[in-house]
C-alpha cells in the first residue's frame, strides 16, 4: 500500500512502504476513514503523520545530529548481525528521544515522533566480534559509554528505506540504511560504564547489577549489553537489542529476588491499580513467600486480537523457588517482575504477587517492553488498599476490571490455588 493510498501527498511520506497486519482487504476498504479493524484511530495513519512531521532531512543520506546517544544491533540472521548508530537530523539535548524511563504519560504520537525521528545506520557483524572488536564496532562501544548527547554524522549508501512496521513483537523504529560512514565529536563517557568496559574479568551479569545499584538506568545497561561491553573479554558477544532488553530485565529481577525471598512477609493483602494507554493494571500482594504471576488480556480489536469476539487472555507463573523456562507470554513478564521485586527490596518485604493487565482498542499500536516496566513501575508506587482475606483483595482488584471473576480465575493459576487450597494455618 502506498502513502497515496491512505491520503498522503508530503514528499516526505510519499514512498512509504508498509508492513501489514491487517487484511489488505481491510486496509483498502477502510482508508483510515471507516475504522474497521476496531481501533480510535488507524495505526497506520498515526505513523505515516509522524514520518511526515519528522520532515525530509530524516530522509536524507547525509544525517547530522545529536545521539541520545543510540545504538542498535538487529537479530535476523543471527550470528551475523545488522549493528549501527541512531542519529536524529537535530542538535542538542536529544537524550528523551532514548530514554523510556521518561515516557510514561506522554501522548503516544509523541513517543511515535522520538522513534521515527532516529535513524539507523546498519553494518553487518558477527556476534563473536565483541571478544575482539574492530574500529566500526569500537566507535559504537565508545558511543553507547557517553553519558549525553554526542554530535554525529552518519553518511548512509543510500536514502534511508521509510517502513511502518505492524508486526507482532515491534516498537515504532526510525527509517534505515546502510552506513558508509559515521564520525562523532568529543565523546564525555560515564565513568561507570567506562570502568566496566575495560573490566574483562568481570562477568556481565556482575557488570549489570553492579551498575544498576549504582544508579544506571536499565534503558543504558540494555544498549551496553547489546553492544557487547560487559562480561569477560574471551566471552563478549553482540546481543540483539530485543534480547538484551529481557535479559537486562531477568538478571537483575533475579538478584532483587534473593535478597527479598529473605526477607519477612507483609502483614496484610493489597490492592495496586493504575491506568494508562487504554490499559487497565492491577496487582495483588498476598502475605506469602514469593510466588509470581502475569496474565495479559486482549480485547477483540486490539493488535494481538484482531479477528476474535472475547478478550485472549495469556500468563505465566513461578514457584518460590524460580522459573526455569522462559515465559510464554514473552519479555513482559520479565519486566514486571522486575518492578515488582525492586519495590520489594526497598520496603525489605516479599511477598506473592499477582498481576493483571486489561488492553482495550485505545491502545493503538505496541509501545515495546519498555511501556510495560515503566507502567508496572507506576503501578507499585500507588497507595494500595488494604485488606485482612484474600477474598476481599480479589473482589476490589477486579471490579474495575471488564473480565468476569469466573474468566480470570480460570486463566490464573495463583488466584484458583488461592480461592480452592486449604492452607495448613485453617487448621
Amino acid at each position: 500500500m502506498s502513502a497515496e493510498a491512505i491520503g498522503f501527498e508530503d514528499k516526505a511520506v510519499r514512498s512509504i512502504e508498509v508492513v501489514e497486519n491487517p487484511p489488505a482487504w481491510m486496509c483498502l476498504s477502510c482508508r483510515g476513514a471507516k475504522l474497521l479493524c476496531g481501533k480510535p484511530r488507524c495505526p497506520i495513519i498515526v505513523k505515516a503523520q509522524s514520518m511526515a512531521r519528522v520532515g525530509e532531512a530524516a530522509y536524507s543520506d547525509v544525517i547530522s545530529g545529536s545521539s541520545p546517544p543510540g545504538v542498535f544491533v538487529g537479530r535476523l540472521g543471527y550470528p551475523k548481525v545488522s549493528i549501527g548508530p541512531m542519529v536524529p537530523a537535530q542538535f542538542g539535548d536529544t537524550t528523551i528521544l532514548d530514554t523510556p524511563e521518561e515516557w510514561l504519560g506522554r501522548p503516544i504520537d509523541t513517543i511515535i515522533d522520538y522513534r521515527y525521528s532516529l535513524v539507523r545506520g546498519s553494518t553487518t557483524a558477527l556476534v563473536e566480534d565483541a571478544a575482539k572488536p574492530g574500529s566500526a564496532l569500537q566507535k559504537l562501544q565508545e558511543l553507547s559509554m557517553a553519558a549525553r548527547p554526542v554530535d554525529a554524522e552518519l553518511r548512509l549508501s543510500r536514502h534511508p528505506r521509510k517502513m511502518l512496521t505492524l508486526s507482532e513483537d515491534s516498537q515504532p523504529y526510525g527509517p534505515s540504511a546502510p552506513t558508509e560512514n559515521f564520525k562523532t565529536g568529543n565523546v564525555s563517557v560515564d565513568k561507570r560504564i567506562e570502568k566496566a568496559y575495560y573490566d574483562r574479568d568481570l562477568k556481565a551479569s556482575d557488570a549489570i547489577f553492579s551498575l544498576y545499584k549504582d544508579g544506571a538506568i536499565v534503558t543504558r545497561l540494555q544498549r551496553a549489553l547489546s553492544i557487547g561491553m560487559f562480561g569477560e573479554g574471551s566471552r563478549r558477544r553482540l546481543v540483539p537489542t530485543r534480547w538484551s532488553i529481557t535479559a537486562v530485565d531477568s538478571g537483575i529481577s533475579l538478584r532483587l529476588l534473593e535478597k527479598v525471598k529473605t526477607y519477612p512477609t507483609i502483614d496484610e493483602y493489597r490492592v495496586y491499580r493504575y491506568s494508562v494507554y487504554d490499559n487497565q493494571y492491577v496487582a495483588i500482594l498476598l502475605p506469602e513467600p514469593w510466588r509470581f504471576e502475569w496474565i495479559e488480556a486482549w480485547f477483540p480489536n486490539t493488535t494481538w486480537n484482531q479477528y476474535t469476539k472475547e478478550p485472549y487472555m495469556i500468563g505465566d507463573y513461578e514457584e518460590h523457588f524460580g522459573k526455569k523456562t522462559y515465559a510464554k507470554v514473552g519479555g513482559c513478564y520479565y519486566s514486571t517482575r522486575l518492578a515488582v521485586a525492586e519495590e520489594l527490596e526497598k520496603e525489605r518485604r516479599q511477598a506473592a504477587a499477582i498481576v493483571l493487565r486489561e488492553t482495550y482498542p485505545g491502545y493503538l499500536i505496541p509501545l515495546g517492553v519498555w511501556n510495560v516496566r515503566e507502567s508496572i513501575r507506576a503501578l507499585m508506587k500507588q497507595k494500595p488498599e488494604v485488606f485482612d482475606s484474600f477474598g476481599g483483595a480479589l473482589q476490589a482488584g477486579l471490579s474495575q476490571m471488564s473480565i468476569s471473576r469466573k474468566k480470570w480465575t480460570g486463566a490464573s493459576v495463583l488466584i484458583s490455588r488461592e480461592l480452592t487450597q486449604t492452607k495448613i494455618t485453617a487448621y
